[in-house]
C-alpha cells in the first residue's frame, strides 16, 4: 500500500487529497480543504500566494503530525499560465499576479502588433487569450515592472509551490505548455518570441517530464509535519493535463474530453500537434499532457457564469447551493435564450450582463434563478456542440464518446444537456480525475504505474462512471442553429 498526497489548486479552492494505491486501485481523501481568493489592491488583481502555500503546509501537517502517515509522493498542479519571478537569491520578486489582471488586456494587443498573430501561433501552436503568460510578462515589461529586470528565473505555479517545498527550480512541461511560449513541435521554449518582444530568455529554465523525481521536502518542512523522507515529485502541473491523464477512455471507441468546471477545456488526445492555418483559425490550442500525448483542445468558459450569478445573488442577500440552482433550472422553460458562454469572461454583475445581452440580441429575457442558470447551461452545452464539430473536422475522423471529467461532472444535468445537444454518448467522471491523475502520475515516477494505459485501467477499476446516450433532438438543432446566428 502507497500513500501519495495531491495538491489540487483551483480557481477558486485547493485540496490536499491523499491517494491511497493498494492492489490496482486507488481510493481518495480528502484531508484539507481551503479557499483560493485573489486580492485586489489599487494597482492590480493578486494571488495570495503565501496564504496558499500556508495552506499546502498545513495539508503536509495534518498528514504528518494528525495522521501520522508515511507519504511515498508529494506533489502540485495548479491552474495554467500565472507564475512567480524569483531572483538570484531564490526569493519572490512580485507576488505573482492573477490572469485576470486588466492590464494583460492592451499588452494582448500590442504584442500581437508586435510579434504577429501567425507568427506567434507557428512558434506554439496556442490559443490567443490575453491571459496566457507571454502577454503577462509583456504587460510587466510595458509597465517598466522591476521585478522583470532583476529576476533570474521564472516557475508557473506549481513549479513555485514545489520549489518551496524542496528547494528544486524546474519548470514542468505541461504546465510550460500553456505559457504561448513554448514550442510543442521542436520541443523547446520560445525564445524567439522573447527577443522579440524584448523579454529576458534568461529566467526561462530546464524543462523536466511529469513523474520526474525534483527532491525531498526540506528538513524544516519534514521537521514541522512530522514527516520522514519524503519524495517531491513534478506531476502533470497544469490540472487539465492532471485531468485528462484520469480520463477512463479505453480507446476502443474514438474520444473527446471535457475537463469541467470554472473553465471546460474540450480537447482530443493525438501524438503530434497542430499547427495549421485551420487550428489558428478555429482558435483551437495545443497543449502537452503525460507520455508527450498532446492535448488540442480549446477552452471555454466553463461553469464559470453560474459560479459568477450565484456570487451576485450572494450579493443581493440570496445564497443558493449549486444543486438548488441546478433543480430550479431542471424546472425552468427550455431554450428560453440562447448565448455564447465565451463572451462573459469578466467578473462582475453576471445576471444583469446576461439579461442586457438577451434584451440586445431580441430574445426573452430571463427574471428567475432558474431561468439564468439553464440558459447557461443549455448554451455551454451548444458551445461543446460547436467545438466538438470544429474538432472533427481538424482530426479527420469522428467522435464517439464524450468523456467528462472534473467537479463538473457531478451536474447532471449539464451531462444530460450535453448528450442531447450532441447526440454522443457521454461517459461522466470522475469527479476527482485531476487529483487522481496527480497522484498515480507521482506513481508512475516512482514506477508503481508501468504508463499511461495502465494509469486510466486503474481509473475505471477505481471509480464509479456514469453512461448517457441520447439521440438526435429536433428542439437541440433549432437551439443550435440560433446559437450559431449569435455568432
Amino acid at each position: 500500500m502507497s500513500n501519495y498526497l495531491a495538491f489540487d489548486l483551483g480557481a477558486e479552492s485547493g485540496r490536499a487529497m491523499l491517494g491511497t494505491l493498494e492492489g490496482g486501485r486507488l481510493r481518495l481523501e480528502e484531508l484539507h480543504r481551503f479557499l483560493n481568493q485573489p486580492v485586489r489592491v489599487p494597482d492590480g488583481l493578486y494571488w495570495d500566494t503565501f496564504r496558499l502555500f500556508h495552506d499546502i503546509r498545513e495539508g503536509l501537517r495534518i498528514a504528518g503530525r494528525e495522521r501520522q502517515l508515511v507519504l511515498n509522493g508529494v506533489a502540485v498542479d495548479t491552474w495554467g499560465v500565472d507564475y512567480g519571478l524569483l531572483d538570484s537569491n531564490g526569493e519572490l520578486c512580485q507576488t505573482p499576479r492573477h490572469y485576470r489582471d486588466p492590464r494583460n488586456n492592451a499588452a494582448y494587443d500590442a504584442a500581437l502588433a508586435a510579434a504577429g498573430r501567425e507568427n506567434i501561433f507557428n512558434h506554439t501552436g496556442l490559443q490567443f487569450m490575453p491571459l496566457n503568460s507571454l502577454y503577462q510578462l509583456y504587460a510587466a515589461r510595458l509597465a517598466g515592472t522591476p521585478a522583470l529586470d532583476i529576476a533570474t528565473r521564472l516557475l508557473f505555479m506549481p513549479d513555485l509551490l514545489s520549489y518551496w517545498l524542496c528547494g528544486v527550480q524546474k519548470n514542468e512541461l505541461t504546465i510550460a505548455s500553456t505559457s504561448q511560449f513554448y514550442n510543442p513541435a521542436q520541443k523547446r521554449w520560445s525564445t524567439e518570441l522573447f527577443e522579440t518582444l524584448g523579454l529576458p530568455p534568461a529566467i526561462l529554465g530546464d524543462i523536466v517530464l511529469p513523474g520526474t523525481r525534483l527532491g525531498g521536502l526540506l528538513d524544516e518542512i519534514r521537521d514541522t509535519c512530522a514527516l520522514g523522507p519524503t519524495p517531491v515529485f513534478a506531476t502533470a502541473g497544469h490540472d487539465t493535463a492532471s485531468a485528462v491523464a484520469a480520463v477512463p477512455a479505453t480507446g476502443e471507441r474514438s474520444w473527446c474530453y471535457i475537463s469541467s468546471g470554472t473553465w471546460s477545456l474540450m480537447g482530443v488526445e493525438i501524438d503530434e500537434p497542430v499547427v495549421t492555418p485551420k487550428a489558428l483559425e478555429l482558435t483551437l490550442t495545443n497543449e502537452v499532457g503525460v507520455e508527450g500525448k498532446v492535448r488540442l483542445l480549446k477552452n471555454i468558459a466553463g461553469l464559470w457564469l453560474v459560479q459568477e450569478c450565484r456570487r451576485a445573488w450572494i450579493l443581493e442577500g440570496k445564497e443558493y447551493t449549486y444543486a438548488e440552482l441546478t433543480e430550479m433550472a431542471a424546472g425552468a422553460d427550455p431554450f428560453l435564450a440562447v448565448l455564447d458562454p465565451d463572451q462573459f469572461l469578466d467578473p462582475g454583475h453576471m445576471p444583469e450582463r446576461i439579461a442586457a445581452y438577451c434584451r440586445s440580441t431580441g430574445q426573452p429575457v430571463p427574471e428567475r434563478p432558474g431561468q439564468f442558470v439553464r440558459i447557461c447551461l443549455e448554451s455551454l452545452a451548444l458551445r461543446y456542440r460547436q467545438v466538438l464539430e470544429s474538432l472533427e473536422a481538424l482530426v479527420g475522423f469522428p467522435i464517439e464518446v464524450i468523456h467528462i471529467v472534473g467537479g463538473g461532472s457531478r451536474n447532471g444535468l449539464l451531462n444530460r444537456f450535453v448528450a442531447e445537444a450532441t447526440a454522443r454518448t457521454v461517459v461522466a467522471g470522475p469527479n476527482e480525475a485531476t487529483a487522481a491523475g496527480n497522484i498515480l502520475v507521482q506513481a508512475m515516477g516512482a514506477g508503481e504505474i508501468a504508463g499511461l494505459p495502465h494509469l486510466r485501467q486503474v481509473v475505471r477499476d477505481s471509480f464509479d462512471l456514469e453512461t448517457i446516450d441520447a439521440t438526435r433532438d429536433p428542439a437541440w438543432d433549432r437551439a443550435y442553429q440560433r446559437f450559431l446566428r449569435l455568432k
